[in-house]
Formats: structure tokens, C-alpha cells, sequence
């Protein structure tokens, strides 16, 4: 080729480069052009049920389009993604727990979806609280007082955990403190709840504000919960760290999700409207009256939290797969 035609060649690819670019930072500027829909995979009322339509609200007010929250609730999620996937659409979001991406793959041995590829972090929202509490009929004021008992009826009592996160952080405690329980299952977890109350579970662990009833009544003890920050909505109860087992710090991260190959620039244009709109006091106060806390952070952030998410999870899992030494 002669020089001539190289440099034309050279000069009419950087054209279309730049015409290219130029278009996609013309859309991400005009995004949304219609309705937005934002796929959930919780029921209606929980933490992050509320937490969603709030930033639905003030996020259709600043795009100018209806933002409108479905719920895909049950399946570990799976649900959920795979209805966001078949929208096959750019102006479809998920907003969701990390355990799609940090969990499901140690759990199922074969998912419809590639974590790494199809959800793409957009922006972390909100951290969800967890919480491991013991029935008042243990007469337990602390986790170390919980654990000393556990050690003296080694066997004896046992523990239930909504799946996912919660299953992963008792079975780590467990490791970590040297104590064996046995663990009952439950399809629908608000059975628990009132075996909890009567003494029937001896420990349960799962979000803050689901367990929270049972404490108010007195039928069970908060002993810790395992987030980096201690919850507004108990303020007395200490956190992991607090409590001398870091290792189980683990924050409920809550967040949007983008298609596959989703622009940079929008990404970025909409985890800045949602900082903005998580920014304001009375957003950020009505999440923590639901039992959870504001989280904001853009693509790289919120990445960097599923990950840390994830490793600490693939950890725990190859440690309990396998026999005590």
C-alpha cells in the first residue's frame, strides 16, 4: 500500500472512530428516550423493595421518563436476570444483591446466564444489613456467651439462615469459632422466625430488619451484625469486627446492573444521577428507617465490591466443603 493510501486509510478510520464516539456520547446524553424499567429480584415492602422505587421516583424525575420497578422475585435471583436478558433492551436495568454474581455460581452447577459477562455494575445503592440472633430461651447476652454454650453441648442446638449470604456467614462462624450446629432448613423462612421466638431454632441469620419483630418482642437476642458499619436500626449491637471475628465482615451490597457491553459513558452518566439523587438527606434517611444504609459508588466502586464479595465467599465455601483438620 502506498503512503498515500495509508494515511488516508489512517485519517478516514479516525473519522469514523470519532463519529462513532461522538454518537455514543449523543445517546448516553439523551438516555432515556422512553420508559426505564428496573427489574427486582425481591418481593414488594422489603429494604430494598423501598429503596428501589425510591430512587425510581427521583431518577424519573431527573431523566424525564417513567422509571417503573418490576418484581422477579424467588430463585436465587435467577429469575430476575434471566427476564432483564430477554428484554434484550437499553432501557432495562437490574437492581440487585451481588449474590447473582458472588454466589449462584458456587451454588448451581449450572447457571442460564455468565456472571462476568451479562451483569455489568453499574452503581451500588444501598447496603443491606445482616444479623445472626439467638432465641431469648438460651438466656445469651453476647455472641461470646452463645458460642461458650454452643462449645459446652457441642451437637445439641441449631441454627437457620436465609439462603445465600447468610448460609455462608454461620457456616464461616462456625469454622472460625470451633463449634458444630446443625443446621434446619426451611423453604419459606417466616416459619423460622416464630420457631425462633419459641425456642424451637436456637440461632437464625438473615437481614436485619426481617428479624428485628422477634427482637422487639423480646422473644430474641440481636448478637451482632456482620457489616462494616453498625445499623441504624440497632445502634447497640456490635459489628463482626466489634465482636472479634472480621473475617465475617460483610456488607449486603445492593446495586444497578447494565447490559453486556453497555458504553462507558452511560455508565457513567447514570451512576452520577443516581450519587446525586442518593445524596439527599431524606433518600438517605427513609432507607435507614427500612433497615438499610446508603451506598453510593460508580462502575469501578461497586465492581470492587462484588469482588471483594466474591472472594471472600469462594473462600469460605472451599474451607467448609471441606472435613475439619
Amino acid at each position: 500500500m502506498r503512503r498515500r493510501e495509508f494515511i488516508t486509510l489512517v485519517l478516514t478510520l479516525g473519522l469514523v472512530l470519532a463519529i462513532g464516539l461522538v454518537a455514543v456520547q449523543a445517546h448516553a446524553q439523551t438516555w432515556p428516550q422512553r420508559t426505564v424499567r428496573v427489574i427486582l429480584p425481591l418481593p414488594p415492602g422489603t429494604a430494598t423493595d423501598i429503596a428501589a422505587r425510591l430512587f425510581a421516583q427521583r431518577l424519573a424525575e431527573r431523566w424525564g421518563q417513567p422509571v417503573i420497578v418490576e418484581n422477579r422475585q424467588g430463585g436465587d435471583g435467577i429469575p430476575a436476570v434471566m427476564s432483564f436478558l430477554a428484554a434484550r433492551d437499553d432501557h432495562t436495568l437490574m437492581l440487585s444483591f451481588a449474590g447473582v454474581i458472588t454466589i449462584n455460581p458456587l451454588i448451581h452447577d449450572k447457571l442460564p446466564y455468565d456472571p462476568a459477562r451479562d451483569l455489568v455494575p453499574v452503581a451500588s445503592v444501598v447496603d443491606n444489613f445482616f444479623a445472626i440472633a439467638a432465641s431469648s430461651a438460651l438466656k445469651v447476652a453476647s455472641l461470646e456467651d452463645f458460642i461458650r454454650l454452643v462449645r459446652s453441648q457441642p451437637g445439641k442446638l441449631n441454627w437457620a439462615a436465609t439462603p445465600g449470604l447468610p448460609d455462608y456467614i454461620f457456616a464461616a462462624l462456625q469454622r472460625s469459632a470451633g463449634i458444630k450446629m446443625t443446621q434446619v432448613s426451611y423453604r419459606d423462612f417466616t416459619p423460622a422466625l416464630q420457631d425462633l421466638g419459641e425456642g424451637r431454632i436456637h440461632v437464625a441469620v438473615s437481614g436485619l430488619a426481617f428479624l428485628l419483630p422477634q427482637v422487639q418482642t423480646g422473644k430474641a437476642k440481636l448478637l451482632m451484625v456482620t457489616n462494616h458499619e453498625r445499623a441504624p436500626l440497632a445502634p447497640d449491637i456490635p459489628t463482626a469486627q466489634e465482636a472479634g471475628y472480621p473475617d465475617l465482615t460483610f456488607d449486603g451490597v445492593v446495586g444497578f446492573y447494565g447490559w453486556r457491553d453497555m458504553p462507558a459513558v452511560l455508565k457513567q452518566r447514570i451512576a452520577a444521577d443516581v450519587r446525586a439523587v442518593g445524596a439527599d438527606p431524606a433518600i438517605g434517611a427513609r432507607i435507614a428507617s427500612a433497615g438499610s444504609l446508603v451506598r453510593l459508588g460508580g462502575p469501578t466502586e461497586f465492581a470492587a465490591a462484588i469482588e471483594e464479595q466474591r472472594a471472600k465467599i469462594a473462600a469460605i465455601h472451599d474451607t467448609v466443603a471441606k472435613p475439619a483438620q
